[in-house]
């Protein structure tokens, strides 16, 4: 079912084909063209939209999250409910305006600003979009999950009841260790895989850098089939991990998983077959194992997720976008133009979000590739070294390697001169 009333598209063509032959009378058409879809929102019938921990109530235009009033200003409820009734496809950014602003033209900050309120109501991180996608040149889309409850106050209820607000995930990485489930068919078992689950959660606790999330909030999980990205929501954790344990004979069964929370996507599996001899060596050897592969993986997931981070402002994404789509070009034609507008898109992300970690990536990319090249020795200026060294800090590996590899260049040549 679709809320947004059918006069509005038509009245949307009728008030911009009116405005572009009346200019003077624009603020009279703006007025008309609100009045109108006012009215058929009235008259049409009230839905309610539920997603996570959110309810958008169109009729009495009130957002919730965990039953409490969000306030939000009428355009930022606009573009939330258009981007939700318009949820099966890629809404462009003139649709978004020619929905909430009838056509008029608005600055770029505006937008932006107004679609960075739509996902600090909903509790939507830029860094994750899990609700709000954007499409690279394309536009954006809602990808939550949607029901729509009519306006009854028992079936409204019945739904508020279902949802939990999410936890707000840490800077440093969190796992949840869940229950392992004992495959033996034997409940005498059940003891190891508890076991294997308390030995695995307390090695992970001794790495400073992660967040393990507790025994006691991950066992409440013991045999009930759950949504990874429901536990990641409810407890905090980034990362999931869950496994089986089988016991037949003189031989034992571990099989392990980790799992990304936010999108339930598989990021590795080990399964591990040994003979029964001393339990707890067992134990202690599959552990150990499992822990130093996982602590592997979840470091090179973090580097990844760090370099992907997207920035604060979507202006600095495009900007990235497009410098990282020429670099295929420059690679094939070692052309000192292309070279340089990659550094001058770089250079612009940066100037609007001065800690994007790709943008500084990509920069240190165009002064490795003027070390390697003779292209310029632009590489010597300290202010390059200080944005290579900035890539580093903000985690970004490629820029680490760029960085490295300019210090080499700078101290080679300063050798050389000398």
């Amino acid at each position: 079912m679709r809320e947004e009333p059918p006069i509005g598209p038509a009245l949307c063509l009728l008030v911009r084909t009116m405005a572009l032959r009346y200019p003077l009378c624009v603020p009279v058409f703006f007025l008309i063209f609100r009045l109108g879809v006012g009215m058929a929102e009235r008259t049409g019938a009230s839905v309610i939209y539920v997603f996570e921990d959110c309810s958008l109530d169109t009729a009495r235009r009130e957002l919730r999250r965990s039953a409490d009033l969000v306030a939000v200003e009428p355009q930022v409820f606009d573009i939330l409910r258009y981007l939700i009734t318009q949820r099966e496809r890629v809404v462009s950014k003139e649709d978004l305006i020619d929905a909430v602003w009838g056509g008029r033209f608005i600055s770029e900050s505006t937008f932006s600003s107004r679609l960075s309120a739509v996902r600090h109501a909903i509790g939507d991180r830029g860094e994750a979009q899990r609700l709000i996608r954007t499409i690279p040149r394309r536009g954006f889309r809602f990808v939550g999950n949607v029901r729509e409850v009519h306006d009854d106050s028992s079936a409204l209820a019945a739904a508020r009841a279902t949802t939990k607000p999410a936890l707000a995930l840490p800077e440093k990485p969190s796992i949840a260790v869940l229950p392992f489930t004992n495959m033996s068919g034997d409940p005498e078992q059940e003891y190891f895989a508890d076991g294997m689950v308390e030995e695995i959660i307390t090695e992970l606790s001794r790495f400073g850098e992660l967040l393990v999330i507790a025994r006691n909030s991950t066992f409440q999980y013991k045999g009930k089939a759950v949504d990874v990205r429901q536990v990641g929501r409810d407890l905090g954790a980034r990362y999931v991990m869950e496994g089986s344990v089988r016991r037949g004979a003189d031989r034992i069964r571990i099989a392990v998983q980790l799992i990304d929370a936010l999108t339930g996507g598989h990021m590795w599996a080990e399964r591990y077959d040994r003979e029964l001899h001393d339990i707890f060596a067992i134990q202690d050897e599959v552990v150990r194992r499992i822990v130093a592969i996982l602590v592997t993986h979840l470091s090179k997931a973090e580097a990844e997720r760090t370099i992907r981070k997207p920035p604060g402002a979507w202006e600095a994404y495009d900007f990235c976008i497009r410098a990282a789509a020429l670099a295929p070009s420059y690679q094939s034609s070692l052309k000192r133009e292309d070279l340089y507008e990659i550094r001058r898109l770089a250079n612009q992300a940066l100037l609007i979000d001065p800690d994007y970690a790709r943008a500084h990536a990509i920069l240190s990319f165009t002064y490795l590739s003027a070390w390697v090249t003779g292209i310029d020795s632009d590489y010597l200026n300290p202010q390059a070294l200080d944005r290579a060294s900035n890539g580093v800090a903000g985690g970004a590996a490629r820029s680490s390697f760029a960085s490295g590899a300019c210090s080499v260049g700078g101290s080679a040549n300063s050798e050389g001169r000398a």
